[in-house]
């Protein structure tokens, strides 16, 4: 066998399960992501499967666990990971450092157990596995006669500690020398709270994410005017706003822009304050409006992001100098408890008083957003906007279809019919559209020689392969081209 060489043990097949085996040579290989599988990938209720959780590659040579970012689906497996026997480091950023254990310990509650001590002992054990390393630079995780292995990790812009990911490995008694780049999950360019990814300077292999390598995202301007012009139609009918967002990334974006959006109202003649009500919808107090992050989850995820105000983007630390709160502020409302939250869907259910509801999780598949889909999926005065990728086979997808036509969505096995209003708002993505993955080869200065699509569903890694085909064409340079699937995981 040639080395390197890598395996694809998840997201060859949509977009969740993320997990890839880099063999350095014969004896030493990394894993980059460990991740949950979801939605069609797993069962056809879109809910992870007991047999798609076990780790089914041999674990000998694996000598260390790169975690590009903290989604579920890149590191859900985690437990399941340790609980196989490995033994080897789990290498992230230092944002991901302090967010990982957060995530797995929900991970380790949900699909072990959740006795205190039991879960204290397992989330010690994460914490001493963890090495933090800061952006930008080089880490030697391997150094003999036979094989030396770096490791950098870049920003990529998808949530707070993502990171694309620069392995470079030399052979001294041959000389040769590769450069491998995972992008793991790439962030859109503008996106609120974080830098843009800019490109690595070469690559000879990269393994490229696709979730939208077929189409493109709205600017942020479109999409600001698009969120406005949703909300007010919905609470103008004295509904309220359902958002399924997820935990980590996704709401705390969400929340700096509703930030911004009630700031500007209420600086434009907001009802009830202001100087002038020209710019005013009629009957929406917006200084007044509450927004309801209903995920405790995503409440501890949002005071995490405030402590980690060094790694925010120029934008959202000039708000910071002003005085600004953008993940904190007045009319933001936290519920905890699941007796406050069966308060809420009822108290919303039964009145007529508008209101925003972020809740978890952000594919419909299981959460405090069911509740509320339960409860309001029937009436039209509500809205349901989806601002985030909904995978095949969860019920988001399923609403996000079928909604428009008056169909239905089965949740915990009952079906409710869809009277509700369904948006979609593409440009809010955490991912970068078909341009941004596209740049992100053609702006390296050295153009990788082997490409390699994971994480996307057919359609989308085809249409982006084809794509790359042509600008490689163009350009007169060689492309070798890999779209892994099924069974082939080479």
């Amino acid at each position: 066998m040639d080395y390197p060489d890598i395996l694809h043990h998840g997201a060859k097949d949509g977009v969740t399960g993320s997990c890839h085996q880099l063999q350095m040579d014969a004896e030493h290989s990394l894993l980059i992501d460990c991740g949950l599988f979801q939605g069609a990938e797993t069962s056809a209720e879109g809910k992870s499967a007991a047999d798609r959780m076990a780790i089914e590659f041999p674990l000998d040579t694996i000598k260390a666990l790169v975690a590009t970012h903290v989604h579920i689906d890149h590191v859900g497996r985690i437990p399941y990971l340790l609980a196989a026997g490995f033994k080897g480091p789990i290498l992230c950023s230092e944002p991901s450092a302090k967010l990982l254990p957060i995530v797995l310990e929900d991970a380790f509650k949900l699909g072990f157990s959740r006795d205190h001590k039991q879960v204290e002992r397992y989330i010690k054990l994460i914490e001493q596995r963890i090495i933090a390393l800061p952006y930008k630079t080089w880490f030697t995780l391997h150094e003999t006669e036979s094989l030396i292995c770096r490791i950098r990790l870049q920003r990529a812009g998808h949530i707070l500690g993502s990171a694309y990911v620069e392995i470079d490995l030399h052979y001294p008694q041959s000389g040769e020398k590769k450069r491998i780049v995972f992008s793991g999950d790439l962030g859109a360019p503008y996106a609120p709270l974080l830098p843009a990814p800019k490109p690595p300077y070469r690559a000879d292999i990269l393994v490229i994410e696709s979730t939208y390598g077929d189409r493109l995202h709205e600017d942020r301007r479109t999409r600001r005017k698009r969120l406005e012009s949703v909300i007010e139609q919905a609470l103008a009918n004295n509904g309220t706003v359902l958002i399924p967002a997820f935990s980590i990334g996704r709401t705390q974006e969400l929340l700096y822009e509703l930030e911004d959006i009630i700031r500007s109202k209420f600086n434009t003649g907001g009802k009830g304050r202001g100087n002038s009500q020209d710019n005013a919808e009629p009957g929406i107090d917006w200084p007044t409006l509450p927004i309801i992050l209903d995920s405790p989850l995503a409440s501890r995820f949002t005071r995490v992001y405030r402590e980690l105000k060094p790694f925010w983007d120029n934008e959202a630390l000039k708000r910071l100098k002003q005085g600004r709160n953008p993940l904190g502020f007045e009319q933001l409302l936290t519920v905890d408890s699941h007796q406050a939250h069966l308060a809420m869907v009822r108290h919303l259910t039964t009145t007529a008083r508008p209101a925003i509801v972020i809740a978890g999780n952000g594919m419909c598949s299981s959460g405090r957003i069911v509740n509320y889909l339960k409860a309001m999926l029937h009436d039209p005065r509500h809205d349901v906007l989806f601002i985030s990728y909904q995978a095949q086979g969860t019920p988001g997808r399923a609403i996000q279809m079928y909604g428009e036509r008056g169909g239905y969505v089965d949740l915990d096995g009952e079906r409710y019919k869809i009277s509700a209003k369904i948006n979609t708002i593409g440009g809010y993505s955490a991912h970068a559209d078909q341009k941004g993955l596209l740049g992100f080869v053609t702006r390296m200065r050295d153009w990788p020689s082997q490409v390699r699509i994971v994480h996307g569903e057919t359609g989308a890694k085809h249409e982006l392969g084809k794509r790359l085909k042509a600008l490689y064409k163009q350009t007169q340079r060689n492309l070798e081209l890999l779209i892994p699937s099924g069974t082939n995981d080479a």
